[in-house]
């Protein structure tokens, strides 16, 4: 019999170890596994999603092109023609100088079109977009022959009015706003504010005037020289333009070139505008079509819906581009 007192000692086979459990590996690859492929269906669907998308927007743009501008009546029989300019003259939108004078030469270059009327509704705008317009009416006369008038609706106002004076003739109405020949460069100066508030400004510039129109910083008499030099050029070049387009039908006054506006009878007595008249009468009575087609170059549905699709879509592109060049 064993002595208890003795200590005991049990023996295990190398057979009888107990299994180390390995589940948790097999889990982990199958959701590796899982998580790679609902990656790859979501770059896929992106990638199907990105083509339809691309497939729409030529569709849109495809019936743009077709549907665009598509006049009333058949441009093979004589028509007044017309292109209208509204709002703002500025680089971008409908009152650009590309889109103007693209629409100016479609309508000139159409073999049924009698006359060319510019319908005018514009507080004015930039003077560059002015000056490329009013060279373009010069040129454009001369090329196809055909009289180009200008219409005024409410106002023509300072670069409108830059365009009209290319035209032959200027007709408006009774209470439209006319002229506001000048030139102005307008801004704000805060550097009194700052001062009470102990505001410092910490501009730093390569070049003593590079940042003198900065409205926190002073601005020195020579710089403002500088300014007011440059507004004198622009603006007799803007007189030159009227003086070349109206000729001796301005009755010049020391007001006239002063910025000053006036209402549409007062510029037909100025000799700023010919006549009163409107866009049926000018085409009825002057042009003697009266017939009128549009040839402006609108933003139609579909450019609209093409730019906010696009801008929508923008950020679901990128992100697709960049889950497809990381599981690749």
């Amino acid at each position: 019999m064993q002595d208890p007192r003795e200590p005991q000692f049990t023996t295990t086979s190398a057979d009888a170890a107990p299994a180390v459990d390995r589940s948790w590996e097999r889990r982990t690859l199958e959701e590796l596994a899982f998580a790679t492929l609902h990656e790859q269906k979501t770059a896929r669907r992106w990638k199907t999603a990105l083509r339809l998308a691309w497939l729409f927007l030529i569709a849109l743009i495809a019936w743009q092109a077709f549907s665009y501008n598509s006049p009333s009546t058949s441009p093979s029989m004589p028509h007044t023609a017309m292109v209208a300019i509204k709002g703002e003259i500025g680089g971008e939108g409908e009152g650009s100088a590309e889109n103007v004078m693209a629409a100016m030469r479609s309508a000139l270059e159409d073999s049924g079109s009698q006359a060319l009327v510019l319908l005018i509704n514009s507080p004015g705008g930039s003077p560059v977009q002015a000056g490329l317009i009013n060279d373009e009416i010069r040129r454009l006369k001369a090329l196809h022959k055909k009289p180009i008038y200008a219409v005024v609706e409410e106002s023509c106002a300072s670069a409108a009015y830059y365009i009209a004076a290319a035209a032959d003739q200027i007709f408006v109405d009774k209470a439209s706003i006319v002229g506001s020949i000048g030139v102005l460069m307008d801004g704000f100066g805060f550097t009194g504010l700052m001062d009470k508030l102990g505001v410092e400004r910490r501009l730093m510039t390569a070049g003593a005037n590079k940042g003198f129109l900065d409205p926190f910083s002073p601005q020195t008499e020579a710089q403002r020289k500088h300014a007011q030099a440059m507004l004198d050029q622009i603006h007799s070049q803007f007189i030159q333009v009227v003086r070349q387009g109206r000729g001796d039908r301005l009755k010049e006054t020391p007001e006239m070139f002063s910025g000053l506006f006036w209402s549409g009878q007062q510029a037909v007595d100025m000799g700023l505008a010919d006549a009163l008249g409107s866009l049926d009468g000018v085409a009825r009575d002057v042009v003697k079509a009266p017939d009128v087609i549009d040839y402006s170059r609108h933003e139609n549905v579909a450019e609209r819906l093409a730019k906010r699709f696009g801008a929508a879509m923008g950020e679901g592109a990128v992100h697709a581009l960049r889950m497809g060049s990381a599981l690749r």
